[in-house]
């Protein structure tokens, strides 16, 4: 038996980084890049290590920086930590699993630390290979929860449930993560949304710009804990305009998008520190016309422009800055 899955980059259109608070977002998987996984029978369980397993180096300085942005395990312990919570999930709900073992191995061409949300496509390329693997069904609002558990719990990585969300269900979606129903249910409401009613959207990144995302995430944690009053309605706005997000594209209002994206932005440049690079990112496309806000927790940009002449001088822009920009192909 031999099983590939796949799971694509994600962007967050509107609503983040209020998903990890019971806020609200709007975000949409994209084919452009992908994290694919191969599983296989074999006598025994293994892992095979992937691109950020490295075991060699070049220099001391690149295993500093290896070690500082990707820890000591890599990839690996992505997938065993989704393989542990899949086999308590089995357990702990009276399935009886086939008595195989597999090896795994996996690709990915999602560009490292900048928001795009690798290590998640792994960890659900993984529980979508363990489910076809060993014939099990996990409720589908309920398996990105189990992979924020494997991320958060296992791992220790900060992190919320919009990427694993949008990442089970591809092309666009709705989340509302209202807190009575994630405390008694451990998921959100989801809602779909027709990639049909989105205007058009760019994706720009810098290769260069990596940075671990669980850092940003943790500083945000401890100052929604100490219940700062400017973060705490932060991340209260954050969900309103993900609200009106929504409503305006299934209302047919698409040109309410651009002033929503960038009213995101702004007001997270109001109470975090962004760093310059950043928004710089996110003022040069803004200088070609286009709307702009952060695709995830930094180092790439979302946003919107109106047809291929803006496109085109908002590419240059942007790559006078060294980043890269694409067109989103929206991954169902």
């Amino acid at each position: 038996m031999l099983i590939k899955t796949t799971s694509f980059a994600r962007a967050g259109l509107l609503g983040n980084p209020s998903d990890g608070y019971f806020g609200k977002t709007v975000s949409f998987a994209f084919s452009n890049f992908s994290a694919e996984l191969t599983m296989y029978e074999t006598p025994e369980l293994g892992f095979v290590p992937g691109e950020v397993d490295d075991a060699t180096f070049d220099s001391p300085e690149d295993l500093l920086q290896e070690i500082q942005l990707f820890g000591y395990y890599g990839g690996i312990r992505l997938m065993k930590a989704v393989s542990k919570l899949f086999f308590l999930y089995c357990r702990d709900h009276g399935l009886d699993l086939p008595r195989k073992n597999f090896t795994v191995r996996y690709t990915s061409d999602i560009p490292r630390l900048v928001g795009l949300s690798g290590s998640s496509a792994i960890c659900t390329a993984m529980l979508k290979a363990l489910q076809l693997f060993y014939g099990v069904d996990v409720p589908l609002e309920y398996a990105p929860t189990l992979c924020l558990e494997a991320e958060r719990d296992e791992l220790g990585i900060q992190c919320g449930l919009q990427d694993r969300v949008i990442q089970m269900y591809g092309g666009c979606v709705f989340m509302d993560f209202d807190k009575p129903l994630v405390e008694s249910t451990g998921y959100g409401r989801y809602e779909r949304l027709d990639p049909a009613l989105l205007p058009n959207l760019y994706v720009a990144y810098d290769p260069q710009r990596a940075e671990v995302s669980g850092t940003y995430h943790k500083k945000l944690r401890v100052l929604f804990e100490e219940k700062k009053p400017d973060i705490v309605a932060a991340m209260s706005e954050f969900a309103d305009i993900a609200q009106r997000g929504r409503d305006a594209l299934l209302a047919g209002r698409r040109d309410e998008l651009p002033a929503l994206i960038n009213a995101n932005f702004d007001l997270r440049d109001r109470i975090f520190n962004v760093a310059t690079a950043n928004r710089n990112m996110v003022m040069t496309a803004r200088s070609a016309g286009a709307s702009a806000k952060f695709a995830g927790s930094g180092g790439a940009i979302v946003g919107t422009y109106e047809d291929d002449a803006q496109f085109a001088r908002l590419s240059k822009a942007l790559a006078d800055i060294g980043c890269q920009t694409l067109k989103p192909t929206i991954a169902s």
